[in-house]
This record gives C-alpha cells, sequence and structure tokens, in this order.
C-alpha cells in the first residue's frame, strides 16, 4: 500500500463567499471523511494554518492506497471538489526513510 497526498486551496470564488456557504460544504467533507474512515481506509484530513494557527493555507489530506488511480477515485468524490470550491492536485508520497504506517495509531485512525 502506498500514501497519497491531496492538496487544495479555496478558489478566489470560493473565499468571497460567506463563511457559512463555505461551512456547509466543509461539513459535508467531514463526514465524507469519516464515511471513508469507516469503510477501514486509513485517511487524515486538516487544514494548514500559520504560526497563530490561523487557517488560510489550503487543506491537505492524506490517503493510503493500492495505486495512484484508486486514490484518485476516491478524491474525486469530495464535496469540495464536486462542488469545485477548490483547487487540487493529488500526488503520491514516497516515503525514503521512517514507516508513516507504523507510527500511526489506532486512536488516530478512529
Amino acid at each position: 500500500m502506498a500514501w497519497f497526498i491531496k492538496t487544495e486551496q479555496f478558489t478566489p470564488e470560493t473565499n468571497t463567499m460567506g463563511k457559512e456557504f463555505r461551512e456547509k460544504y466543509l461539513e459535508e467533507h467531514r463526514t465524507w471523511v469519516k464515511s471513508i474512515a469507516k469503510k477501514g481506509i486509513k485517511i487524515f484530513s486538516g487544514y494548514l494554518a500559520d504560526e497563530n494557527t490561523s487557517p488560510g493555507g489550503g487543506g491537505l489530506l492524506l490517503i493510503e492506497s493500492n495505486s495512484f488511480q484508486n486514490a484518485k477515485s476516491i478524491i474525486i468524490n469530495d464535496p469540495l471538489i464536486l462542488a469545485g470550491l477548490v483547487t487540487w492536485e493529488i500526488q503520491e508520497w514516497i516515503i525514503v526513510e521512517g514507516d508513516f504506517s507504523a507510527a500511526i495509531s489506532e486512536e488516530m485512525i478512529s
């Protein structure tokens, strides 16, 4: 199994929309992530923040999958992507040193 990383940024249009509008889709995104985790797929999602923990640096999602195409087939169903609210890309994370899978605990996954 390999790890894949999706990075994303709100589109300029999304940034002009009200917080309540964005929060609706962010809640759908969180529900979507939880539904994938319940299937036994290792997935982590969060946002990037500055030194004051203020959001605005975009989002990051890690997912374990057996192939790039399989990871992408899951990720393209993210409600933020389906609604056209983010620009995004997916890349495989080639771990050179360390064992990420061994480092994460079951508590982190659930």
